[in-house]
């Protein structure tokens, strides 16, 4: 074999040379399997977004808290139920109920005439974000983020039965939306941003960062994950989470039992929860559509119908106050028919004084499920800017504070604890229509602060999944594209 020549081997080390050392760093990243500066790039502005999202998320909340403190509380002397982790005020004022349909009147015309401007902010918030990433390559109109945050303060603070988070998906992605266009990132560096900044709205109300992130990227699909979502949300979601906590450090959003010991037997009974669960998922789906059905067929313009969804609402709040005051013989107060309902989930946690675990309980639990369906279905249904995610979750956990504590009465067994039935209760009844398991799971174990409700809560999920597959809260939900094989593959 012949030797190489001195010649050739500097020829050799210097083309060598050449290519290592004096081409730029950009051509040697381009030929990575990964391009890293796309990966780089896209987590720094998932911060970027999640920064933005975490104080956006902190000034609606506070910003909601003070104007429902003076108009609803002050003005009206309505005392809403609240979470541990909610801010509570303490109100001496009298209960002036004749204001309470025209606080709700007043306040549904001020957020339909605000959202004439945007109407793509009627509603809750996530089938708007969700029809933006699907249609509109994730792009969010500039307006949308101010308009949202106006129209859902005016629903909100005046007490529509509707909660916090769908508002912030919205902002949260539109947030995302405008950084990513500012920085001029590509499309799909756009629609991925656009689910991070809807993570971390999220995740700056309900203190779930991982279920935060995992929501979104599982809500995209009916039967799959945007999986190239899933880090930037996680990052975005985990920075809004940090900024919330230190502005606002109010800690888990409900007060909950040190533990939740596992007892295998009472996994029937889990099962058995996730089919009354699933029946009353149908039941509020049912009600929400014939109540949109409804207010579409009202013949006045469509800005002032939540007005009157609003004055309906009023009238149901008062019907309700008034026979719980005459049932209990106190003096008519406030419930937690209006707003999210996270006040009467704590309460079905840990048993308000006066109901016990008693018949009478249960049917309190029951009945307020159905109440709290109608309620949230004339707020979102005609048209109120309020979020779906909140109520939805309070009813499964109504259907479980009343389920856990008619188990204790027939069974008289004392580990059963109402308070694990709440939680995997909402848990299986969002997880169930939104088709986003995974998330709902990890939401049910991040609220208790322990896995120890991991296994019920996964039967639960898996019942309600398969229970609910051809039932949907969100219409803009897609299935997933399929990669269609070439013939003969």
């Amino acid at each position: 074999m012949r030797r190489p020549s001195m010649a050739s081997l500097r020829k050799l080390i210097g083309e060598l040379r050449l290519r290592l050392f004096e081409q730029p760093v950009e051509a040697l990243i381009d030929r990575t399997p990964v391009d890293l500066r796309i990966v780089g790039r896209t987590l720094l502005h998932a911060t970027v977004v999640g920064l933005a999202a975490g104080l956006a998320g902190v000034a609606f909340v506070r910003a909601l808290d003070g104007a429902q403190y003076l108009l609803l509380e002050r003005l009206v002397g309505y005392v809403p139920l609240r979470a541990s982790g909610e801010e509570a005020h303490v109100s001496m004022v009298a209960f002036r109920w004749w204001l309470v349909i025209p606080m709700l009147f007043l306040g549904g015309l001020l957020a339909g005439w605000l959202m004439r401007f945007a109407p793509e902010t009627r509603g809750g918030g996530a089938d708007a974000t969700l029809e933006a990433f699907h249609v509109g390559n994730g792009v969010v109109r500039n307006r949308v983020l101010p308009v949202k945050a106006a129209a859902s303060l005016a629903t909100l603070a005046t007490g529509g039965a509707g909660g916090r988070e769908g508002p912030t998906i919205q902002i949260g992605g539109a947030i995302g939306s405008i950084v990513s266009r500012l920085l001029r990132v590509s499309a799909r560096e756009r629609r991925i941003l656009l689910l991070a900044g809807a993570a971390a709205g999220i995740s700056a109300v309900f203190r779930t960062p991982l279920g935060a992130a995992l929501l979104v990227v599982e809500l995209v699909y009916s039967d799959g994950f945007e999986n190239d979502a899933l880090v930037p949300s996680v990052l975005a979601s985990v920075v809004s989470f940090a900024v919330a906590t230190t502005i606002h450090p109010s800690g888990a959003l409900l007060g909950l039992a040190a533990r939740y010991p596992f007892v295998p037997v009472h996994l029937p009974l889990y099962a058995l929860l996730a089919l009354f669960t699933s029946l009353g998922a149908v039941f509020f789906l049912a009600v929400y559509a014939r109540t949109r059905r409804l207010f579409a067929a009202l013949p006045v313009a469509e800005w002032v119908r939540p007005a009157v969804g609003g004055a309906m609402l009023g009238a149901l709040v008062l019907l309700t106050v008034w026979g719980i005051s005459v049932a209990q013989g106190t003096p008519m107060r406030g419930m937690g028919i209006l707003g999210g309902g996270y006040g009467l989930v704590q309460v079905a946690i840990t048993d308000a004084p006066g109901l016990g675990r008693t018949w009478t309980a249960v049917a309190f639990f029951a009945g307020m499920m159905v109440v709290k369906a109608f309620a949230t279905s004339l707020t979102i249904g005609s048209g109120g800017s309020a979020g779906d995610f909140a109520p939805a979750m309070a009813m499964g956990g109504l259907i479980g504070g009343a389920f856990g504590r008619a188990a204790q009465l027939i069974f008289q067994d004392p580990r059963i604890d109402a308070g694990a039935f709440v939680l995997v209760g909402m848990g299986a009844f969002y997880g169930g229509i939104a088709h986003v398991p995974l998330a709902a799971l990890v939401m049910v174990c991040e609220l208790a602060g322990t896995y120890d409700l991991l296994v019920p809560a996964m039967l639960a999920q898996g019942i309600a999944f398969v229970a609910l597959r051809n039932h949907s809260l969100y219409h803009s939900q897609r299935p997933m594209p399929r990669v269609v094989p070439p013939p003969g593959w």
